[in-house]
């Protein structure tokens, strides 16, 4: 049976004000989610490790993560935040070195207003001074943010690059076009992967169906090929949509159709080698029995 690497999900201590984003209509996620949360549900489905991804654009949530990460060797990485426009960037990237579970670093493109905020000259400034650490840089932008993203990786050769949620295409409305023209463009950049993840919730939350989401899982595999694709949950944030078995329900039936090597990679080979995980740490554990809350 093949590995299975969740190669993006979320842990958080929930705190109205620092989780603005969580809007009507989201309360399942207005609570904590610890890592023994996502133990219970990884394990049931099947889950050999995984890579947790920043949900703050905080300093103390990066260093959480990564405490929380060294206590659990199923937690085989990290996608941290640190200030990359700020002249501190160098600083903080050598500071973090010292933890070998961060894997990557990720900016909240998609909630800045300008579609090209990635050309901005100081943060192109930070991405550069990732260049030496073995960094990967995770992407989380809108489509309309496409151009200015296939602009700013070239710009960039050397780094590595993942897609996260394939961009979130307009699944709901069905107005995937320009979506896939610029995925097929941003393709063409061999420094960049992607993740299939964070899909349910472009669709519509409460009736989606597999039909919805295989057409641009097909189209990622066209652009992107096996060997940069690589599967991700976006838990506890799917949990708006889909709960957390069904997600993997869906990228098993959609892999099966694949050889055996491709489905590997999609499933865990990409996670290791983008990220740089360990596989012999890939222990996902069920967790201790606690008192139920």
């Amino acid at each position: 049976m093949t590995e299975i690497i969740d190669a993006h999900h979320h842990l958080w201590n929930y705190d109205p004000a620092q989780y603005a984003w969580i809007g009507a209509g989201m309360d399942v996620l207005r609570r904590d989610f610890s890592f023994a949360d996502f133990q219970r549900v990884a394990t049931s489905a099947g889950i050999s490790g995984s890579v947790a991804v920043q949900a703050r654009q905080t300093l103390d949530e990066t260093f959480w993560l990564l405490e929380t990460a060294a206590q659990h060797p199923g937690l085989l990485g990290v996608v941290g935040w640190i200030p990359l426009r700020h002249s501190t960037a160098p600083a903080h990237i050598a500071a973090l070195r010292q933890y070998p579970r961060l894997k990557g670093i990720r900016h909240v493109v998609q909630d800045e207003p300008e579609d090209d905020f990635l050309l901005d000259q100081s943060f192109n400034q930070g991405i550069s001074a990732l260049a030496d650490s073995g960094l990967a840089y995770d992407l989380l932008v809108r489509v309309s943010q496409l151009p200015a993203t296939r602009i700013f990786v070239a710009r960039h050769p050397s780094q590595t690059f993942v897609l996260d949620h394939l961009a979130k295409p307009d699944i709901r409305s069905g107005r995937v076009d320009q979506w896939r023209t610029e995925i097929y463009r941003l393709a063409e950049s061999p420094n960049v992967s992607c993740k299939l993840s964070g899909l349910v919730t472009e669709a519509t939350w409460d009736s989606w169906t597999y039909e919805d989401i295989a057409p641009l899982l097909d189209t990622a595999l066209d652009a992107f090929g096996s060997d940069r694709l690589m599967a991700g949950s976006d838990w506890p944030v799917c949990l708006l949509a889909s709960s957390y078995q069904r997600w993997w329900d869906v990228l098993q039936t959609w892999t099966s159709q694949l050889n055996a090597s491709a489905r590997d990679q999609i499933l865990r080979g990409t996670a290791t080698r983008v990220y740089r995980l360990d596989p012999a740490a890939q222990s996902i554990e069920p967790p201790a029995q606690t008192q139920q809350r």
